[in-house]
């Protein structure tokens, strides 16, 4: 990957070398209240795919967020333009979870997430907050125990999306799902943070490469994750 920092004063100042991936990383999430989710995120897939374009991968995300401001305009009301980033990201852009194929570790690399347009419940909710954010909507990932959820607060009221549909739940289809949890879903929908989110992603690919005896990517999962358990918050 490209990141590049100057090199010390006296090298020849057109000099520049790479930063490591994991010490870009450490920079990326050092301060907790501070980490920039989608580029954190997509660095994650650079242990797997060492000639990731981290830049491209973002330009590509900026392309998403273009579009979707387009689709947009005119929509008056943010219930409107809830259902418009819905029909854009499920509809017209192809995103769906991956059902037939749901422990593949490429569905947590948001770069072949964007490719193939499959992917789990997080990695699917990282890439609709971006968008959405664009056109102006407060929507946060939910870290609920067993399934990753989005929450959407509108002037209208509160809605809860399943990232892997795209369908909303409404508040019988909550209860159930907190029913093995013994809890009332109100106390399940708190927002989750930036490390909360990349700590909940890299803890999967860990359960995956445990599983799939891919020992090297293990040990570059747990870095990541050491890295996280490291960080100050803000």
């Amino acid at each position: 990957m490209g990141h590049h920092a100057a090199m010390a004063a006296d090298s020849t100042p057109s000099m520049y070398e790479p930063i490591p991936e994991l010490a870009y990383f450490r920079l990326l999430v050092g301060d907790t209240q501070t980490i920039p989710l989608l580029e954190a995120a997509v660095c994650i897939a650079a242990d797997a795919y060492p000639a990731l374009d981290l830049q491209a991968a973002l330009s590509e995300f900026d392309g998403l967020a273009r579009l979707l401001a387009d689709r947009c305009r005119g929509a008056s009301t943010e219930h409107a333009r809830l259902q418009r980033t819905l029909r854009f990201f499920y509809g017209e852009s192809g995103f769906a979870g991956n059902a037939s194929n749901y422990y593949d570790p490429d569905n947590s690399y948001l770069h072949k997430v964007m490719q193939t347009r499959r992917g789990i419940p997080i990695s699917l909710a990282v890439l609709f907050c971006e968008p959405a954010r664009h056109v102006g909507l407060d929507v946060e990932g939910v870290a609920f125990p067993g399934h990753f959820l989005l929450k959407a607060q509108l002037h209208e009221g509160m809605a809860i999306i399943d990232p892997f549909t795209g369908e909303s739940l409404d508040h019988t289809a909550l209860e159930r799902r907190a029913a093995p949890y013994g809890v009332r879903p109100e106390r399940l929908l708190h927002p989750a943070s930036a490390h909360q989110i990349l700590i909940r992603m890299l803890s999967n690919l860990q359960a995956i490469h445990g599983q799939q005896g891919q020992h090297d990517l293990l040990e570059k999962v747990e870095a990541r994750l050491q890295i996280l358990h490291d960080a100050q918050p803000g």
